[in-house]
């Protein structure tokens, strides 16, 4: 889908989330024909005619000024990721050649890292939300019936975290809140989107999610925007029992979508204590060996 689609999409779900009693507009009575505030409405509020707001959401209008889009947003009463989100889609970047992109890896001094962090999980996360590398703890807590050694194998055997929330069932009963997940991997993917409009990999990853999952369907539809940000979930492990965790995303600056996720416990609670004994169970069964240098053949049945 093109940005100036998706813009006119996004445009219009917001737009349909507004009534005019919330813009301090008259109603007059009456039934209205569309849900929402009328284009002419927004319009009307944010300053600028309705010519130049319907040529906006038609996406005939690339070079809106700040001014514009901050009025707009300010009427549909966006947050700060949706503001991003409607900045990256009014002003999407210059059409070049496509290349072929090499299959994404993580930088030997990134790996090292994160494995160095120990008995804290910690994982890596691609553009589109592959999993590109985990330490040992982060693959015992989210993903233990999965092969250890899937994402150093790009392509359809790479984990992906979009991928296991709607169509993996382990990951599904891991979650206590599971359709909270859900709502924030399909904001963080929108949000992902519209900083690659068009991009191959992302659009069948999004064919094969609204095929195989109708929650997943119902919420793309929805055009929710957000992005992960720091959360804490609650974990219903197989092994070690229920468990809350603290996630922090950490983003990379020097590998262009690249981000960290780092999964701590408060202190002296029981799902620290939780933690320990993951680790500890994880150091009997993970072969001897630098995590990164484990044959496949070594490791963990690669499906459940």
């Amino acid at each position: 889908m093109s940005a100036h689609t998706e813009l006119g999409e996004f445009l219009r779900s917001r737009r349909a989330r507004l009534q005019p009693d919330d813009a301090g507009l008259p109603t007059y009575g009456g039934r209205r024909r569309v849900p929402g505030l009328r284009r002419e409405e927004l319009a009307q509020l944010a300053g600028v005619s309705a010519g130049y707001y319907t040529r906006l959401e038609q996406g005939q209008s690339p070079n809106a000024s700040d001014a514009v889009l901050d009025a707009v947003a300010r009427v549909l009463g966006l947050d700060e990721a949706e503001r991003a989100h409607l900045y990256s889609l009014a002003r999407p970047k210059p059409k070049t050649r496509r290349r072929t992109l090499r299959p994404e890896q993580v930088r030997p001094g990134v790996r090292l890292m994160i494995e160095s962090f120990g008995d804290v999980p910690a994982l890596v996360m691609g553009r589109f939300v592959d999993v590109l590398a985990w330490n040992p703890m982060a693959h015992a807590l989210l993903a233990g019936h999965l092969d250890f050694d899937a994402p150093n194998r790009p392509g359809d055997d790479r984990p992906n975290i979009a991928r296991m929330v709607f169509l993996d069932r382990h990951t599904r009963e891991l979650y206590d809140d599971w359709p909270g997940k859900t709502r924030s991997t399909v904001a963080d993917l929108r949000l992902i989107a519209g900083q690659h409009p068009g991009a191959p990999a992302l659009s069948n990853l999004i064919g094969e999610l609204s095929l195989g999952s109708p929650e997943f369907a119902k919420l793309w539809a929805a055009h929710t925007v957000g992005d992960c940000g720091g959360a804490t979930r609650t974990y219903h492990h197989p092994t070690v029992g229920t468990i809350a965790l603290m996630t922090e995303f950490m983003t990379l600056p020097n590998d262009e979508g690249q981000r960290v996720a780092v999964f701590n416990a408060e202190p002296d609670s029981p799902s620290e204590a939780a933690l320990r004994i993951l680790s500890d169970l994880t150091a009997t069964t993970m072969p001897i060996g630098r995590p990164s240098d484990i044959p496949a053949d070594r490791s963990p049945a690669r499906r459940g």
